[in-house]
Parts: structure tokens; sequence; C-alpha cells
């Protein structure tokens, strides 16, 4: 997120000495993007951050593709899989492909180790429950309805979680950010942006822990797992600055697009990636035009697979929708409203519904979990 950022205790220049009031030194990490070309936070640690004891690969969970999976609509309830486990075994991936990876969770066996994902940025929907992501950069404290935006590499631990807690996950292989159409050349959101800066939580200031106890810390990169043990706690961080770091942004925050006919998907985008984007869908007035149908029109983006998970209300252009459940509609097959949900719709003026959308732009694979949780006549409702 470009938006610069200061905590803690750091020298006035890079690169030079900087000592404790015991003249120990602090040592200087620069945490950057595309080759020194992107964004990048300048950290200071007690402890060199390259201190580690030993180090293991070890199994991490696989995703089975559903390799013979047809070419249709899907609809699947998530919360009837099986649930349960820590930051790693918890993750239920139903979608994939080589740029994205969209999984649901609900953690029941969080523990002490650390976590970073060194492939993917990562973005915990926080559909149920609160807590707080503890990082080298500070605190961040997570509510219901928060999306937790965690730039690759960044290492992390989830603390005091609610017991009731559900997250929709989205790994992306690519940098997430905002959307291009919400902002100027320098980066800053503009004028007619559904959110600004006001609403971007980022981390808060925590003293940093000087323990010399080892930590344990689970590294994620291309499917492989690998558990390293560290000589000391590794939130040692006595300040930092920059403009790459975890943060955060509230769907209830969002301030919806609306026209006098019906607004096409783009404007209810909350971040982009390189292969996919990442539209919400909450409450607003309806469209207000005479004769304007409020309810989407059918279509067929033939460049896109449209996934939407379906959060919480009176969904517009559905029937049979659960709290977790998601859709896939491929872009092979045309889609829209289902029978009598158009006509439902003309003459109303608003809707209570908060839905997240990701729209890819390469094919996605279906995990077999899908399988086992799915509606198999789901591609049959527009028959009735």
């Amino acid at each position: 997120m470009p938006i610069y950022h200061r905590l803690g205790n750091i020298p006035q220049r890079k690169h030079v000495v900087f000592k404790s009031e015991t003249g120990a030194y602090y040592w200087e990490e620069l945490y950057s993007t595309l080759g020194f070309a992107g964004i990048y936070s300048t950290l200071y640690h007690v402890s060199a951050p390259t201190r580690t004891n030993e180090l293991r690969e070890i199994q991490g969970p696989r995703v089975e593709e559903w390799v013979d999976a047809p070419i249709q609509a899907y609809h699947f309830f998530t919360h009837r899989a099986a649930q349960g486990g820590d930051l790693i075994s918890a993750r239920k991936v139903f979608l994939f492909n080589d740029d994205v990876t969209l999984a649901t969770a609900s953690f029941t066996e969080l523990d002490a180790r650390f976590y970073r994902n060194a492939s993917a940025d990562e973005i915990l929907f926080v559909h149920e429950g609160s807590g707080e992501l503890h990082t080298e950069y500070g605190v961040l404290p997570f509510r219901q309805g928060d999306y937790v935006v965690i730039p690759r590499g960044v290492m992390y631990r989830l603390e005091q979680v609610s017991p009731a807690n559900r997250f929709f996950i989205i790994e992306s292989n690519h940098p997430i950010e905002t959307p291009h159409r919400f902002r100027n050349e320098f980066g800053q959101m503009l004028e007619h942006a559904p959110y600004c800066e006001r609403d971007i939580r980022r981390p808060e200031y925590r003293a940093p822990i000087q323990d010399n106890q080892p930590a344990t810390l689970v590294l994620k990169r291309r499917g492989r797992y690998f558990e390293y043990e560290l000589d000391h706690h590794p939130f040692d961080v006595v300040g930092w600055d920059g403009y790459l770091y975890p943060w955060a942004l509230s769907i209830h925050d969002y301030m919806p697009i609306v026209g006098k006919i019906h607004q096409p998907p783009p404007v209810h985008q909350v971040f982009q990636a390189a292969q996919f984007v990442v539209c919400n869908f909450v409450p607003r007035l309806y469209d207000w035009h005479e004769g304007a149908i409020p309810a989407p029109y059918f279509h067929q983006n033939v460049d896109s697979d449209e996934v939407l998970y379906y959060v919480e209300g009176n969904f517009m252009s559905r029937k049979g929708i659960e709290s977790g459940s998601i859709t896939l509609h491929p872009g092979d097959v045309p889609h829209g409203p289902q029978p009598g949900k158009i006509e439902e719709s003309v003459g109303k003026k608003e809707v209570y519904e908060y839905a997240v959308m990701v729209d890819t732009f390469k094919p996605l694979k279906i995990a077999r979990l899908v399988e086992s949780v799915m509606d198999p006549h789901y591609y049959k409702s527009w028959l009735t």
C-alpha cells in the first residue's frame, strides 16, 4: 500500500551506524520489491534477522485437483467442509490457478509458531470473529468485515483470535494493490474512489521483544514448507519506516458507487493484482431510472472466471445461497440472475448484501474438495 508510515525509533539517515543506549548495534534490514525498484520498508533489529539454528523441510497440506470437473456453473457450501486446524492446516482450498488460490479457514489450533508466505501476498477476509495480526511491523487489530492485506515475505502470527472465527483467504502470486482506476499517478486515492487513505488501518507500535529463546518459523514457498529454528524472537524491531507493510480495510467502510441505471462490476472493485481483481458488494441504493432493472443483466465475460463468496444479506440475483457459499461461473458459459430475480428487483429502492467477488483472467482449477460440498443441480437452477 503506497502510504508512507513510520513507527518506533529510527536514525535520521539510512545505512549509518545506529546503536542502543548501551552501545549495542541495531541491525538494518531492507524489505523491498521489484529488485529494489518497487516499494520498500527499512527495519532496525536488536538481533540480526539472519540468525538461524536449524532448518528442515516439513510436510505441508496438498491440494488435490478435480481433474475431470465438468465445465459448468458451481455452487458449493464452504462451511460444510471439515473445519479447524492451525495457521496452515485449517486452510481449505477450493479454487486455484498459477496466479491465485482461494480458500476458507476456521482456526482452532493457533500456536506459538510464526508463518511466512514467501510466494504470495495474502488477503485474509474476516467473515466472523476478531483478533490481532502480529508482525515485525507491530500489531494490527482486526474485526469482522476486515480485509487484512499481508505482503509476501511478512512474518506473522495471529493472536487473541476469537473462538468462533471464519476467514475467506486469497493468496496472490502477484502484488495486491489498490485499483489503478481509483488513484492518481502519485498513488493517492482519487476523490471519486469508494474508499480513501483515512479508511486504511496501519500497524500499531509494539515495543521490541528481546528474547533469546529459540522461535519456530514455518516458511512456505512454491508449495513447499520449511521449519526454521531462529535463535531469538523475531519481533525485535525497534523502529521502521516505508511503504510496504500489512494493512487493513473494512468492507463496512467501502462507499458504493451507484447510478441511474445498473453499474458494471468494476465500480465495485476494491483490489487489483496482475491476473485478477477483487470486488465487493455492499448495501446500496438501487438505480433510479424509471425503467431501471437493478439486477445484473445476463453476461458472459469470456476472459474471466467469476467467483463470489457470500457473506451476509439477501442476495439480489441468487436463490438458495447460504452464508459462506461460493459460486463459480466460468467465462465459458453465460450466467446471470436466476428465474424471478430480475422481475423481483424492479421497483426496489435498495439492497442489503455483503459479498466478495474475485474475477480471474485465467481459468480456475477446481479442488477435489468441491465435489463433496457442492449443489450438484445448481447449473439447472435457471430452468425453474
